[in-house]
């Protein structure tokens, strides 16, 4: 099996990122107001939802005060923001996301299985609202974040819920034992993507893998479906594969 090294990001491709995300104070501001309706629509809804599982309630509003207190909308040129990506060899532009609410990931992850006796990982976990509604499902959930900062602003409050968050590379993750595993790589580069995806053929035969926006284009990749849900940012489309490798060939 062919290796994927990652190269490194040059200083230049990432302020070039940093200044697409430089808008004019109309458009900004357009952005910022649908940006709140959003927010009030799926932050209603998940609390809803929250109603069922009390015991959830707790990390959540955690989530909620990691976000208010340093939107996950901006990233900075920090040290440890430049350290993280040159480590990876990801560019800046792969690290401004948005979030998936509550709703949207139970919507997708009962079409894909999700349940009690399901392991849940989520790969480039933000700060693990994705993770909350695997526990709302009754599964073991864990996700993989590359900024520290997310993790550790989140990771105990997690822990209380039975979830585990840790800092490190998506593309280096344990999948063995995964029956699903989540990634929103809407705004990945392709390197970033075969790299992602030559870690999911350490999947088990059978694992659900669940992908925003852009199907996986490999072989032993089966599409099953695919669903449009709203996020954070809008409505984009969700597809369910199975993980099913080619049988290996008798001598």
């Amino acid at each position: 099996m062919d290796v994927v090294t990652p190269s490194r990001p040059s200083q230049k491709e990432d302020e070039e990122d940093l200044a697409a995300f430089e808008l004019p104070f109309l458009q900004r501001l357009v952005v910022q107001l649908w940006a709140l309706v959003l927010g009030l629509v799926t932050r209603l809804t998940d609390g809803v939802l929250l109603l069922w599982r009390p015991g959830l309630v707790r990390p959540y509003l955690g989530i909620w005060l990691a976000e208010r207190l340093r939107s996950p909308y901006r990233a900075r040129r920090s040290f440890e923001v430049v350290r993280a990506l040159r480590a990876t060899g990801q560019r800046m532009r792969e690290l401004i996301y948005g979030e998936t609410p509550l709703l949207s990931a139970l919507w997708v992850f009962r079409r894909a299985g999700v349940g009690p006796g399901s392991r849940v990982v989520d790969l480039g976990a933000g700060r693990g609202r994705v993770l909350l509604a695997a526990r709302w499902l009754g599964a073991e959930a864990r996700g993989v974040e590359l900024l520290a900062e997310h993790v550790k602003s989140v990771a105990h409050g997690l822990a209380s819920a039975g979830i585990t968050l840790v800092e490190g590379d998506a593309a280096q993750a344990d999948l063995t034992d995964a029956t699903h595993v989540f990634t929103n790589w809407l705004a990945l580069t392709p390197e970033t993507k075969a790299r992602l995806v030559a870690r999911f053929r350490t999947c088990a035969p059978g694992t659900r893998l669940l992908t925003v926006m852009h199907p996986i284009e490999a072989d032993g990749f089966v599409r099953l479906s695919g669903h449009r849900v709203l996020f954070t940012w809008g409505v984009e489309r969700v597809w369910i594969h199975e993980y099913r490798p080619a049988s290996p060939t008798a001598d």
